[in-house]
Order: C-alpha cells, then structure tokens, then sequence
C-alpha cells in the first residue's frame, strides 16, 4: 500500500467509495476492523491495538470483510483494493472490534487523572513494516455527544492512544449507552447505525429499545437482518414488536420466517392485529394484496371535512396515506362496505369545513382489484401521479392502499439505499486473511 498518507482519521472514511485496480466500485467503506489492545511486552510498553481490514458494504446492504494487506492505496478520497474478496458476510473473530460499531461515542477515563471523555475519531497511523495501528483518539470533553448526531458543547482533544485507560477502550460500549446517545436518531438512521454492529452487539441493543421504537427500526434494515433479530427475542416481546410494526411490514417478515414459528407468533399476537397480517399473508406475491396496507383513512360519504383533515393530521399516519380519504359504506374497517371513491387532500383545503365528503367524492378513480400484477398498480399510480392508490376484492369493497413508498420499495433493486451512483459492481470472490 502506498504509504502517503501515514495517518488517517476513520471518521472521514466511512462512506467513501471502494475499487478495484481497473476502477470498478466494489462498495462503500462502512467499518474498521481492530484487534483489541495489545498485550503488556516485558520491560517494554504496550502494543497498539492494529487495524485488520476494513468492512465494505455491497449490494443488499450486505457487508464483508476486506484485509488490510489487499488495500493498495487508502486515503481521505477513496480506497482501492486487490485480490479476492470472500461474499459470506462479515462476522467478528475472537478479539476483533468495530470502531464504529464499538468504539465510537464510548466514554473512556483518561490515564492523568482529569476525568472522562468520549470517543468522537479514532487516528491509525502506517508504520514502516505496513501495519496500521491506533495511536491518537480524537475525544469530547464536557459533555455526552454523538458522532451520529452531531458535535455537542464542550471541549476537544486528541490525546495518544496510551492517555486513556485501556480496559475503557477494550469494553464495548454499554448498549443502553448506545441507545440513550442516538435516541434522536430517525429509525432509517439507527438501523444504518445498526447495520455497522455484529450481530451479536445489533442483538443486544435490540434488547434496549422500547417496542415501537424497536419496530420502527427493523423495518429499515434489511429482511436478513429483521429475521435475525425477530428469532432473538423471545416469542412473547417478538410478538409485541410486531404488533407495533405496520401490518404489510410485520407480513413480509413473518413470511421469511418458517412457517410454525410465523403461525406462533401470530397465535401470541392481539387477535386484531394478527388478523390484518393473516390476511396479508393469503395474498400471493407480486400482486397489489401483498403490497398494500390494510389501514387506510377511510370515513364515510356523511363524515364532514372537519372530520378528515383531523384524521390526516394525525402524526402517526405516513404522508401518502394521509394524502387521500377512502369514502365507504359501512363497515369503515377493511373489508368495507362499498367502496364509493377518493377525496383528496387538495379538495379538502378547498372546501368549507361543515361540508360532507359524499358531495366531494372523485368517482373516476378506478380501484385495483387484490389479485392484480404489481405492474397494473404502477402503472395506474404512475398514469395518474397517485401517492396512493385504493385496493378493492371482487365484491367491490376496499380491502386496502397500495402507497408510492410501499410501491417504490418494491420495483427499486434491493441495494438501492447504497448504490447510488449506478455505477457497475463486479463480483467478489474468496475471503483472504
């Protein structure tokens, strides 16, 4: 590896591109992999811990592991690698750390006896024989911080690696210290912060979020890693969680889940909730019953404008819900009575508030029959600039919506969240160190 430059901060890599010698994108750079602090030498000082490799997240959100001796050049702009590069996921060995996953926002004491800080940036250093070692910790004093969240007030330091205490650094961060830091944290953010841990660490700061929030999450991450931990908890707070996620949600990932332990789960479920779910779950794939969610806004053709903007207004219900009022006979709860048609949001803005939404219905919306292909449901969305779109069976009653987000989520490849630029990814081969 090129030895310029000796030091780089591993804060101002992550996310930067990585490629190949021919200039083809492998991925982003996600994590550095650290072995634990160096053992006491007799009658010499302590070894640095050293970086092992790096952790490159490719696509499918997937992340595996690239040695540090395959790094032909590392800088603040981008990152080239050689060799072959193993496609199984990354998992931690023995005395590996993450430094974002582990080390990050972790609160250390300081050896000269001045107090605590927090670990904000770590430095590695290239040494002559080509390894690359912690030496200096970029730390906040003051106050609690997050790199995540941004710089907070007090003061800052770097100090060498050897001016904090060693068992500080060498102990994971508490996982309830993790999630108090980033509570503010959007849950799409949280789970990118999640996807840097070991399954083992992503497992335990599971075990400190409250249900909602927990839900909210999982349904940011990748299915795999959903399954991974829907299976670590226990069968009883597993259910609870999914009762908190929404109903399309919780389907698509009790389907990944075999099947006795999805009909578990949902026997231990709020009867109503599990009902949406199996009801979901009857839908074959691909088609706008699978797509859609079960819990629209709908009222009937008496309710006034009033009514409907405080139902929209609700901070719980997502935009492209709240962009249309589905107007129904009775029953109000899916299946419905029939269905009669849309009132858009613009229409309501527009009108008096006694008015009755029956008078301001837009009856040339046609609805999407349960049974019928994705690609009727994007093309009716994408004819019409739709946010959402009603679902109805064959006796004409609304069963559901079918949402842009929930539509885009499907018809977007898999790495869409990471593979930005379009750029061609070429295929890795066999995990090497």
């Amino acid at each position: 590896m090129s030895t310029q430059p000796t030091r780089i901060f591993v804060a101002r890599l992550l996310g930067l591109d990585v490629f190949d010698p021919l200039g083809d994108r492998l991925g982003k750079l996600r994590d550095v992999v650290v072995l634990g602090r160096g053992e006491q030498r007799t009658g010499a000082a302590r070894t640095p811990p050293h970086a092992v490799g790096i952790v490159v997240e490719v696509p499918g959100k997937k992340r595996v592991f690239v040695p540090m001796t395959r790094l032909t050049s590392m800088d603040q702009s981008q990152i080239i690698c050689t060799g072959l590069v193993n496609l199984r996921r990354f998992e931690q060995r023995g005395a590996e750390q993450l430094v974002v996953g582990g080390i990050f926002d972790r609160k250390v004491t300081l050896v000269d006896g001045s107090g605590d800080a927090v670990i904000e940036d770590i430095a590695i250093d290239q040494q002559r024989n080509g390894d690359w070692l912690i030496t200096k910790l970029f730390v906040r004093r003051g106050s609690s911080t997050s790199r995540l969240r941004g710089l907070r007030r007090g003061h800052t330091l770097l100090i060498d690696w050897a001016e904090a205490h060693p068992d500080d650094i060498a102990e994971p961060q508490g996982a309830l210290h993790f999630v108090a830091a980033h509570e503010d944290l959007k849950p799409a953010d949280f789970a990118d912060a999640m996807q840097e841990m070991s399954d083992k660490r992503r497992i335990e700061v599971a075990s400190e979020l409250q249900d909602e929030r927990l839900a909210d999450v999982m349904s940011e991450l990748p299915e795999e890693d959903q399954v991974t931990l829907l299976s670590a908890l226990d069968n009883e707070r597993a259910a609870d969680v999914l009762e908190e996620m929404d109903p399309d949600d919780a389907a698509d990932l009790l389907a990944d889940l075999p099947t006795a332990k999805a009909e578990q789960l949902l026997q231990l479920m709020e009867p109503e909730e599990a009902k949406d779910v199996r009801r979901l779950l009857q839908y074959a794939e691909g088609t706008a019953g699978a797509l859609m969610t079960p819990v629209p806004v709908i009222l009937p053709p008496e309710a006034t404008v009033a009514e409907a903007l405080a139902h929209v207004r609700s901070e719980d219900l997502p935009p492209a819900l709240a962009s249309a009022i589905f107007i129904c006979r009775p029953p109000l709860e899916t299946p419905t009575g029939r269905f009669l048609g849309v009132v858009h949001i613009q229409q309501l803005l527009r009108s008096a508030p006694p008015e009755q939404l029956g008078k301001l219905v837009d009856k040339n919306m046609e609805p999407v029959s349960d049974q019928d292909d994705i690609s009727v449901v994007s093309h009716t969305m994408a004819s019409y600039n739709l946010n959402s779109l009603p679902v109805v069976n064959k006796e004409g009653r609304l069963v559901g919506a079918v949402t842009v987000d929930d539509l885009l989520d499907h018809l977007l490849p898999d790495d869409w969240r990471t593979h930005e630029d379009g750029a061609p990814f070429r295929k890795l081969g066999g995990r090497i160190g």
